[in-house]
Formats: C-alpha cells, sequence, structure tokens
C-alpha cells in the first residue's frame, strides 16, 4: 500500500452541525478534536508506506482511532464499526457523515507498521506535543515512575507443558513447510502424544512417572534436531523459528549422559535472563517481583505531578522483558524524556530504582534530583562502631584516620566487584594488630589490617552520605509522599486499557500495546481536565475508616503482624 499525504484539513459543516446536535454537552472525543485540534499528520507516518501501490487509509486518522481504542477499550471490530456509525468518531477524525470507514482489519495491520519502526511512540509524542502546544504539559516541574508487570498473552505452562508445546510447535512448522519429508521421519507415537495440545492435568500425577514422560519428550525432541541437522535434509528447515526455538529450549534443559538424553540439574541450567518459557511467545520471560512471579514483560509509566492547574501527562512509556532490573533502566528514562523535552527537576521513583550509581548519574549527566529511599551501605566496613563514617578522609593528602588515630596511606584507585571506579585504603597491619578494637573493627577471622572502599571522588562521597542522611528526616518522608501517585495510574491504566495483560504476542507489540495505553490515558486525563472532573480520592474500606485517631494503620497492620 501507498502513502498520499493529506492535510488535516477541516471538520466538515454537515458533520459540525450533526455532532453539535446530538452530543450538546461533547463526548471526549469532540472535546479533545476542539481543544488540541489534529494532532497527527500523515508526512508523521510516511516512511512506513511504499511510494506506489494502493492508496492507503489515513494513517494520521489511524492513529487517532488506535488511541480512542484503547481510551474506550474496544476491539478491532468495534472500533472500526465507531469510525462507521458514531457521530463524536466522524467529528474527531474529521469525516463527512456517509464515510463509509474502513474494514477492521486495518488497524492490524496499521500496529504491525508501526511495531515494526517504533511508531507507538510517534503516537505517544503527537499528543504529548498537542498538549504542550496548549499549556497543558509542563515538564520542568516533578515527574514520578513506577513499573509494573505484564502477563504475556500465551498461557503459562508448566515444565511438562512447556517441552511438549515446543516441540509440537515445531512439529506443526514441519509438517507445514516438509510435509513428505516429516511424514519419513516422525515415528508413529509422535502423533499420539504431539498432535493435540499438552496440558498439565493429562500428564500423571506421580513424580516418577512424570520423569519418564520428560524423559521421553527429550529423546523425541533430540531425534526430531538430528533429523532436522542432517546433511540429506533440506536446509530451509533449519532457518524456521520454532525448530530454533526448539533447540534453544534442548540445550537449556537436556544434554547427554552415558549416551542418554537426560534433563539438566538445577545448578547446570542457565539463569532466568535467557531462560526461555514458552514457544509461543519467545521474547517473554519469567519475572519475579517480590512474592509476584510471572512470565512476560515489564512497563515503567512516567507522569508529570505536582501542578494544580494541569493534569498530570503520561511522558514516557518503556517495556522490557520480565527479567531486567528497575535500577536498570534510570538512564534510559532520562534519555527518552530528555529527548521528549520533558526531563523534570526532581524525579521520584520507588526503592527499585535508585542507587548511589545512578542518583549520582541522574545528577551530573541530566540535571534531575533522582528521589528514592536509597538502600543503606550494607557492606562489613559500613557495620559496628567502627563504621565507614566513624573514619576521617583526608582528599586533599589522600589519607584516613581511624578512630583509634592510626593513618593509611595506602591509596589505590580500583573497580570493586560490579566494575564501579573506587579508591581501596590499607591500614599498615603493623598499626591494626595491636590495636585492642581490631577483632570489632575487622570483619574476617583472619584479617590484620582493616581496608575500606572509597567512592573515587570526594563530591560524590560527600553527596551520597549527605543523601543517605536527608532521607531520614521527617520533611523529606514527607514530600516522598508524592510518589504514591503514581500506582493510581497504573491502576487507571489496567482498569481502563488492560495494562497488565498483554494483547500480542513480542516485545515490539506489547510496548505498542503501552505507548497507545499511555496516550489513552492523557485524552481522557486531558478530557477529565476539561469537564472539571475531579481527580478520584484514594479508596477506604469501611472497616479501616472506622480506625481512631491515634492508632494509625501502619501501626495496626504492625501488631497483626
Amino acid at each position: 500500500m501507498s502513502l498520499r499525504p493529506k492535510g488535516p484539513g477541516e471538520i466538515p459543516a454537515e458533520t459540525v452541525r450533526v455532532a453539535r446536535a446530538a452530543f450538546p454537552k461533547g463526548s471526549l472525543a469532540i472535546r479533545v478534536r476542539d481543544e488540541l485540534g489534529p494532532m497527527f499528520h500523515d508526512e508523521d507516518f510516511a516512511d512506513l508506506f511504499a511510494s506506489r501501490g494502493r492508496p492507503a487509509w489515513s494513517p494520521a486518522r489511524l492513529a487517532l482511532v488506535s488511541v480512542l481504542q484503547f481510551v474506550e477499550g474496544l476491539t478491532d471490530r468495534q472500533a472500526a464499526e465507531a469510525v462507521r456509525a458514531r457521530i463524536d468518531f466522524k467529528y474527531a477524525l474529521g469525516l463527512q457523515l456517509d464515510d463509509p470507514g474502513f474494514d477492521f482489519s486495518v488497524l492490524s495491520e496499521f500496529r504491525d507498521r508501526l511495531a515494526g519502526a517504533d511508531g507507538g511512540r510517534r503516537v505517544m509524542d503527537g499528543v504529548l506535543v498537542a498538549a504542550r502546544e496548549k499549556g497543558l504539559l509542563k515538564s520542568a516541574g516533578r515527574a514520578r515512575t513506577d513499573s509494573s508487570h505484564v502477563l504475556s498473552s500465551a498461557r503459562e505452562l508448566c515444565w511438562l507443558e512447556q517441552v511438549a508445546e515446543t516441540l509440537r510447535a515445531a512439529l506443526n512448522a514441519l509438517a507445514q513447510a516438509a510435509p513428505d519429508w516429516l511424514t519419513e521421519i516422525a515415528e508413529p507415537n509422535w502423533f499420539r502424544h504431539y498432535a493435540t495440545r499438552a496440558e498439565d492435568s493429562r500428564f500423571p500425577k506421580a513424580r516418577a512417572k512424570r520423569d519418564e514422560v520428560g524423559s521421553r519428550i527429550g529423546r523425541d525432541g533430540t531425534r526430531l534436531l538430528e533429523a532436522v541437522f542432517a546433511a540429506d535434509a533440506p536446509a530451509e528447515l533449519r532457518a524456521l523459528d520454532e525448530v530454533e526455538f526448539l533447540r534453544r529450549v534442548w540445550v537449556q534443559h537436556f544434554h547427554r549422559v552415558g549416551g542418554e538424553v537426560t534433563r539438566r540439574g538445577p545448578k547446570d541450567r542457565p539463569p532466568g535472563t535467557t531462560r526461555l518459557v514458552n514457544p509461543y511467545d519467545p521474547e517473554a520471560r519469567v519475572g519475579v517481583k517480590r512474592d509476584t512471579m510471572w512470565d512476560g514483560y515489564k512497563v515503567h509509566l512516567t507522569e508529570t505531578c505536582g501542578e494544580v492547574d494541569v493534569p498530570n501527562l503520561v511522558t514516557n512509556v518503556a517495556t522490557t522483558v520480565a527479567t531486567v532490573a528497575d535500577n536498570a533502566m534510570n538512564e534510559e528514562i532520562h534519555a527518552s524524556l530528555a529527548a521528549r523535552d520533558c526531563l523534570p527537576g526532581e524525579h521520584w521513583v520507588d526503592a527499585g530504582y535508585p542507587t548511589a550509581a545512578h542518583v549520582l548519574a541522574a545528577r551530573t549527566r541530566h540535571g534531575v534530583e533522582l528521589h528514592g529511599p536509597l538502600a543503606g551501605n550494607t557492606s562489613s566496613q559500613a557495620k559496628g562502631a567502627f563504621g565507614l563514617d566513624a573514619f576521617a578522609v583526608d582528599w586533599e593528602h589522600q589519607q584516613v584516620t581511624c578512630p583509634g588515630g592510626a593513618t593509611a596511606t595506602d591509596w589505590y584507585p580500583r573497580n570493586d566487584s560490579k566494575g564501579l571506579p573506587v579508591i581501596r585504603v590499607r591500614f599498615p597491619a603493623s598499626r591494626c594488630g595491636p590495636c585492642p578494637h581490631l577483632s570489632s573493627c575487622v570483619s574476617s577471622a583472619t584479617g590484620r589490617r582493616r581496608e575500606l572502599m572509597l567512592r573515587q571522588q570526594q563530591a560524590q562521597h560527600d553527596a551520597i552520605r549527605h543523601i543517605r542522611a536527608e532521607q531520614q528526616t521527617d520533611a523529606w518522608k514527607e514530600r516522598y509522599k508524592i510518589r504514591a501517585g503514581v500506582e493510581g495510574t497504573i491502576s487507571q491504566a489496567v482498569g481502563r486499557c488492560g495494562l497488565r495483560r498483554s494483547r500480542y504476542r513480542g516485545l515490539a507489540k506489547t510496548s505498542l500495546q503501552h505507548q497507545l495505553t499511555g496516550a489513552a490515558l492523557n485524552l481522557a486525563r486531558i478530557d477529565a481536565h476539561l469537564t472539571d472532573t475531579p481527580r478520584a480520592r484514594t479508596r477506604t474500606s469501611h472497616f479501616a475508616a472506622l480506625c481512631p485517631a491515634e492508632l494509625t494503620l501502619d501501626g495496626a497492620q504492625a501488631g497483626a503482624e
């Protein structure tokens, strides 16, 4: 399909007249069009289409339809029907009343184009640019970020289901690509075991028999892989995605011992970050966050906060596989905010995001104060009466004095176990050995001298000490309460747009879903701002409302524990 760019154009007069009559109080689609105007233009999506071919439906209008679809939780069929039948949608899109719209399959094709080019970011940026031009986005103040787990669209599988379904998916792909070849090499019992979907309820309950089934599946998969990679097998079969997934799963879970195919032991399996979990969603991984474990992805939402005269708008959405830690996303989030010109002065996050290195990096690279509960120094050198703060550091002369008066001049730059640059300071054994406090100062039972690890720069060392001290004050804890509002944003995204379950398979399309979700939340919040709809208040249960003022819920919960 080809693109024939057209200007946004004016809304047809007849569409305006009928829409005003049908919606005297307006609707979300009408109010958003009146306030923000055309948010997207066909030229923004020109690189997604060929220069020749059948003319495509306007991508600018499809982008708006996709966002409105997420605002109202519509399926593709319902969204296409709304374009064809609803007057407020025709008003927002600038269509004639008799415009027939498009077939619902166009939306799926448009999402494929967006996903392949990270087009979801363009859609969300279109909303943010329009909001900024109308004074509804102020990004220099404060922002807050939190993450949530996202379940894969494919069902969760136990281990037996995983390996059986992986083998079955490969057999189905081979049956389609080379049916005659597969008929020749397939063993008779494969049709009995792998012709239908594997379900845990159909496997034996006894542990020994389940192990036998797992071994049998391992042997069958190994036999298939040997046949596919044999010299006389068609070369194109090795390039099938399902075959490659089968090979990787079998490498992760099976090996040969004495010529027999057996399951690898727990310590011989790959780490969770690389372990495959589902043949129908190859990019999904197992995520763990406190007591929650899931197969799928993770999404990070960043929104503005603290401004009373404008709505809180989502300024960044980042989607990763489930194994990526929150603190690994700080730089990516700040770089994305900088590209959108949405960097805040203060960025409030929960305890999963900040580390000492990230706080300093955000300050020096982006001028952002990253606020979040900073984990204390849990190393052995920070414990007891002879912790790091008990030592006097003379940065100018590169020496450290202990509480007992001993001075260390061994000052060595190096990298710690995490690869971060530090300064290692070693006290002389001749001074530490006779010290009566040696056993309390040195953690090792055989240690004869004290060693310290300092940050490579005094400014970094002093900044982290100041931040940790500040976070213990009541004033900082009171300011930190603003972070809790982002949990309400995640709740709104879950309830309104189904954030916590991926609609599609693969990281690219799941990321597109979340970008459209962010754009949809922004339209909903702009509409609430235009209609003076108050923000929802924190819900309190009937029983919690009876709690006496002198007894806080935190205290009541602590007593119950």
